[in-house]
C-alpha cells in the first residue's frame, strides 16, 4: 500500500521524464495519473458547464450543441498541431537532445498562434451564418450567436492551451500539463455561474457568460502554461532565439500536423453532418443528444490521457531505439484504458435515465438523451484500443495512417449509415447513434490489424 500511494505521488509531482528505461508499468502509471487526472477536470467542466447551460433554456443547450459540433473542427487543429509537438519533443527527448527539443516547442506554438488568428477572424465576422449553416432555428441564432461569436473568435485559447500541454507531455512534464488544465478548468466552473446568472457584481449574460467563462478560464491556463515555459521548467528551457521563425522546423511540424489535423477534422467533420441530421428532429432531440454526449465526455476524456501516455512513451521509446519496448507499452495501456471504459459502460447503461435525469425534466429532451446514451455504450469497449492504437501512431510520428482509417470510418462508413438509418429507415436519433457506435468499433478493429504490422516503427521525424 505505502508502494502504491508513493508511486501516485511520483506521478502526480512529475518525479520522472524519460521513460525509456525501468518498468513499463511503472512508467504507464507515472504518465496516465496526471494526464487522466488533467482530462478528468476537462471531462468535470464539461458536465458543470451544460449543467448550468441547461438552467437557461432548451435553446441555450441547443446552441452550445452546434457551436461545439463546428469548434471540434478547431480542436482537430489544435490536436493536429499538438500530436506534431509531441512527436518531435518526445522523439528529441529520447534522442537526449533537449535544446532541440525546446526550440521545437517554441516553433509550434508560433504556428499556433498564426493559426488561430486565420480562424478567429472569419469565425468573430460570421458567427450568426455559422449556426445557420447548421440547422438551427432564428430563435436559438438570436439566443446563442454572441456564444459562438466569442467562443470561435478567441480561439487563441484552445489552440495554446492543447498545444503547450502537447510539449510538456512529449517532455515528460505530465504533471505541469495536469497542472495548467486545473487551473483552467476550475477557473472555467467558478466564473460559470458568475457570468451566466450575473451572480453579484457581474452581468447576467445568459449563455453568452458560459462562453466568456470559459475563454477567460482557458486564458488564465495558458498564462500559467506560458509562465511554465519562459521559466524552463523540466527538461525544456527555450531561447530567445528560438521565437525566429525556422522553416525547416515549421515544415517538419506542418508535415505532421497537417495529417493530423485532417486526421481530426475528418472525425469531427462526421459529427458536424451527424449533428445537422439530428437538427431536423428539433431542439429537444439536440439537446439531449448534447447532454449525453457531454456525460460521455466525462469518461472519454480520461480515457484519451491513457492514450496520451501511450503516445509519449511510443514517441520517447522510439527516440531510443526501442521499439519493442514502444509496442508492449501500447498494448499494456490499451488493455487498462479497456477495463476502465468496460466498467463505465455497464454504470451508464444501468443508470442512463438518473445521469440524464439529473440535466433535465423535460420528457423529450430526457428521452432522446437516455436513448443516445445507451446506443453509445455498446461500442466503448471498441473505444479503448481505438484510442489508444491511434494515438500511438500519431507518437511515433506516422499520422498518415489513422487518417486513412479515419476518412474509411468515418466518411465512408458513419455518415452514410447514419443518413440512410435515421433518414430512408426512420430510425431517427437512434439511427446516427448506432452508425457512430458502429463506425467507431469498425476503427479500432482496422488499427489494431495495421498496428500489428509494425511499419510504424520506422517513421522519421
Amino acid at each position: 500500500m505505502e508502494k502504491a500511494l508513493r508511486l501516485i505521488s511520483d506521478a502526480i509531482r512529475g518525479k520522472e521524464l524519460d521513460f525509456t528505461t525501468g518498468n513499463i508499468n511503472r512508467a504507464i502509471v507515472l504518465l496516465a495519473i496526471p494526464m487522466v487526472l488533467e482530462m478528468l477536470m476537462e471531462s468535470l467542466f464539461a458536465i458543470v458547464d451544460i449543467y448550468f447551460v441547461s438552467k437557461v433554456s432548451v435553446d441555450a443547450v441547443a446552441t452550445v450543441g452546434l457551436t461545439e459540433s463546428v469548434s471540434t473542427l478547431v480542436y482537430s487543429i489544435a490536436m493536429g498541431l499538438a500530436m506534431a509537438a509531441t512527436a518531435m519533443v518526445s522523439r528529441r527527448v529520447g534522442e537526449k537532445k533537449k535544446e532541440e527539443a525546446s526550440h521545437a516547442a517554441v516553433q509550434a506554438l508560433l504556428i499556433g498562434i498564426g493559426l488561430s488568428i486565420l480562424i478567429g477572424v472569419p469565425a468573430f465576422i460570421f458567427a450568426e451564418d455559422i449556426l445557420r449553416f447548421m440547422g438551427a432555428t432564428e430563435a436559438v441564432v438570436e439566443t446563442g450567436s454572441d456564444y459562438t461569436r466569442i467562443l470561435l473568435g478567441a480561439n487563441i485559447v484552445i489552440i495554446l492551451l492543447f498545444v503547450n500541454n502537447a510539449i510538456f507531455r512529449g517532455a515528460g512534464n505530465a504533471n505541469l500539463a495536469m497542472q495548467s488544465l486545473w487551473i483552467a478548468n476550475i477557473s472555467n466552473i467558478i466564473l460559470d455561474p458568475l457570468f451566466i446568472f450575473g451572480i453579484g457584481p457581474f452581468p447576467e449574460l445568459g449563455v453568452t457568460g458560459a462562453a466568456v467563462a470559459t475563454t477567460i478560464g482557458r486564458g488564465i491556463g495558458v498564462a500559467y502554461q506560458t509562465l511554465l515555459l519562459t521559466r524552463g521548467t523540466g527538461i525544456l528551457s527555450p531561447k530567445k532565439s528560438s521565437l525566429f521563425l525556422d522553416w525547416p522546423i515549421i515544415k517538419k511540424l506542418l508535415n505532421v500536423a497537417s495529417t493530423g489535423a485532417g486526421q481530426f477534422i475528418i472525425a469531427s467533420a462526421s459529427w458536424v453532418f451527424l449533428m445537422r441530421i439530428i437538427a431536423n428532429f428539433g431542439s429537444e432531440t439536440v439537446a439531449g443528444y448534447v447532454i449525453a454526449i457531454r456525460i460521455l465526455i466525462f469518461t472519454l476524456l480520461p480515457a484519451w490521457g491513457i492514450a496520451n501516455a501511450a503516445a509519449t512513451l511510443t514517441g520517447q521509446n522510439l527516440g531510443a531505439g526501442k521499439p519493442e519496448r514502444a509496442e508492449k507499452s501500447v498494448w499494456r495501456s490499451a488493455f487498462v484504458n479497456m477495463i476502465f471504459l468496460l466498467t463505465v459502460s455497464i454504470i451508464y447503461f444501468i443508470f442512463s435515465s438518473t445521469l440524464i435525469g439529473f440535466f433535465t425534466d423535460e420528457p423529450r429532451v430526457l428521452e432522446a438523451g437516455i436513448l443516445s446514451l445507451r446506443i453509445f455504450c455498446a461500442g466503448y469497449v471498441f473505444f479503448a484500443y481505438g484510442m489508444v492504437v491511434s494515438q500511438s501512431f500519431n507518437g511515433a510520428g506516422d499520422t498518415r495512417t489513422p487518417t486513412v482509417i479515419n476518412i474509411i470510418c468515418f466518411w465512408l462508413v458513419e455518415i452514410p449509415l447514419a443518413y440512410f438509418l435515421a433518414v430512408n429507415l426512420d430510425w431517427g436519433l437512434a439511427g446516427v447513434c448506432w452508425s457512430a457506435a458502429f463506425s467507431e468499433t469498425l476503427l479500432a478493429i482496422i488499427a489494431i490489424i495495421i498496428f500489428r504490422r509494425g511499419k510504424w516503427k520506422n517513421v522519421e521525424i
